[in-house]
């Protein structure tokens, strides 16, 4: 299966590769997913990007650790997407394949490093629309794909 490719590629920008791990984190009844609130309101997943030298689950734990102060249990990898976008508060185009995966045992061990972020549980309907990334959108389509009828 081809991974779906989100964005068009300007030939006039040159890309910067970022690529980025995060966690589909529904809350005990399965009917809310963590989601993260930037200063500029837009909508994430929580995760982030990938440094040198780590796996995938050690991104996504150091990130959950930064960004919400959490550990989980990282399950099931969803799937992969990317993403061609152009950031106006970084100035840089951005080449951004992610990988998601599915969490369980959300549990709260530290404040979050990181406090410019509004850190939310939101329902899973209003997250699979919202979320600002198209990647991250699949993301959650992905989850729901995998959950009991009664979601």
């Amino acid at each position: 299966m081809i991974d779906p490719v989100f964005g068009k590629r300007d030939p006039n920008l040159t890309y910067q590769e970022r690529i980025g791990v995060y966690g589909v984190i529904p809350d005990a009844s399965g009917k809310r997913l963590l989601v993260l609130g930037a200063p500029n309101h837009a909508l994430f997943l929580p995760g982030g990007e990938i440094e040198a030298g780590e796996s995938d689950t050690e991104a996504l734990s150091r990130e959950l650790l930064e960004e919400f102060g959490v550990q989980v249990t990282i399950g099931p990898k969803l799937g992969q997407a990317a993403e061609y976008f152009y950031s106006h508060h970084r100035q840089t185009a951005y080449y951004h394949p992610a990988r998601f995966y599915a969490c369980t045992d959300l549990t709260q061990v530290a404040q979050p490093l990181e406090d410019f972020n509004t850190l939310m549980l939101m329902p899973v309907t209003i997250a699979a629309a919202e979320l600002k990334r198209p990647t991250h959108r699949y993301g959650v389509s992905q989850w729901l794909s995998r959950q009991a009828p009664s979601h």
